[in-house]
């Protein structure tokens, strides 16, 4: 994507969940939690795209609001499939270690941009 590190790691992530929806459905046949992971772990990236492009800072701030509760959405489905055996432990921590990364770095962008704004 190349348009800034957040609109990367996401990308990236989506990749890794499209990949795990591909293997949850292929080998597992699991069609409820790995539909609610795609959705989730792909419309992190998606809205992060969208506030990129946003009308106002306040249409960013919205939609980075909204990247950060499909994080947590997506860590949900992550640990709920790593704990019932869906995924494997280390897949497992290593997409959940990669979702929290990107919630730390939209936490520090909403931080920033509310203070940028109660400036003005």
């Amino acid at each position: 994507m190349g348009e800034s590190i957040i609109a990367d790691k996401s990308f990236q992530f989506a990749k890794s969940i499209v990949y795990l929806y591909i293997k949850l459905t292929n080998q597992n046949k699991e069609y409820i939690i790995s539909k609610q992971v795609l959705r989730s772990g792909t419309s992190i990236g998606a809205n992060i795209k969208e506030a990129l492009r946003g009308q106002s800072q306040r249409d960013f701030l919205a939609k980075m609001y909204i990247s950060m509760k499909e994080t947590d959405e997506t860590e949900y489905w992550i640990k709920l499939l790593t704990d019932t055996g869906f995924v494997d432990e280390e897949e497992g921590n290593k997409l959940l270690s990669d979702c929290q990364e990107i919630s730390k770095i939209l936490n520090a962008i909403i931080k920033t941009t509310k203070g940028n704004m109660n400036t003005k």
